[in-house]
């Protein structure tokens, strides 16, 4: 059964709905913290799933990281919101942003791997989906996301067990 819901961009207003959202789930490592300054930085780059009675029932962004590749992060529903279509239309409307922008791949780390392969994402081999010099050059972000991505051992922590998944669009 499915909610009824709209999806819309980010207002300042959502960052402590999204703090909410996020907060369960970083606490038992399937999302990374964020300091609440960070949500602020990011709020461009964040789609809020809307029920009709103004409740946020999930949230989702897409951060671009280079000329034809960007990444879908910190996607999460409210408990009441899963399994009800929130998820789905905010990764499609996160990619739909993607082709708009001009990006031909997608990458996104997560435990959620059926659900993100139902959406046409496949598990990464191996990081050889960046071009070595481009690779050099992500690596001069300071971008977590970006880290994560590169799988640099900064960020080892807190991406253990995570799969990297990509999708070519």
């Amino acid at each position: 059964m499915t909610l009824p819901f709209t999806i819309r961009p980010a207002r300042t207003s959502d960052v402590p709905a999204i703090k909410s959202l996020v907060e369960p789930l970083a606490e038992e490592r399937i999302l990374m913290a964020k300091e609440t300054v960070a949500y602020y930085e990011g709020l461009p780059e964040f789609r809020i799933a809307e029920s009709d009675g103004g409740e946020v029932l999930g949230c989702g962004a897409l951060h671009i990281m280079w000329e034809d590749l960007a990444e879908v992060r910190t996607l999460a529903t409210s408990p009441a919101a899963r399994g009800r279509g929130v998820g789905h239309a905010l990764v499609e409307g996160l990619l739909e942003e993607a082709r708009a922008f001009g990006v031909s791949r997608v990458f996104c780390l997560t435990f959620e791997v059926e659900f993100f392969r139902r959406h046409g994402f496949e598990v990464m081999a191996d990081q050889s989906a960046v071009d070595p010099q481009i690779y050099s050059e992500l690596l001069r972000s300071h971008d977590e996301g970006v880290a994560e991505f590169l799988d640099l051992a900064r960020v080892k922590p807190n991406t253990l067990g995570n799969t990297r998944m990509i999708r070519q669009l």
